[in-house]
């Protein structure tokens, strides 16, 4: 099982799923967001904090409207066969755009 700090970002490269970036545990969600690719999918995890002392560990499958198609096809089949392989995943978003992924909408997952 992967072990994971906060947050991370991986992608596909050579139909495997490696460690893209290991983000700082202090940036914001909006730092967060900013990072993922316009065009590009990734799967990234992020620790959210929605009430004080309270977190849920998020998995996000970024799939952009202008990614190509054949990438999106290889992230949607492998989305579930990663998420076995990582443990204490409690909420997961699949996203195309950032109004998606907003702090309200993550909320809504949440609740």
């Amino acid at each position: 099982m992967y072990k994971f700090d906060f947050p991370l970002f991986y992608k596909i490269q050579d139909m495997q799923v490696i460690v893209e970036t290991l983000g700082e545990r202090e940036q914001s969600y909006d730092e967060f967001t900013a990072s993922l690719p316009a065009d590009d999918c990734r799967y990234a995890i992020f620790d959210f904090n929605f009430v004080a002392g309270e977190s849920k560990t998020c998995f996000i499958a970024w799939s952009p409207k202008t990614a190509r198609i054949r990438t999106k096809m290889i992230y949607a089949s492998s989305n579930d066969r990663f998420k076995r392989e990582l443990e204490g995943i409690q909420v997961e978003v699949h996203a195309t755009d950032l109004t998606e992924m907003s702090l309200d909408g993550i909320r809504r997952y949440i609740n």
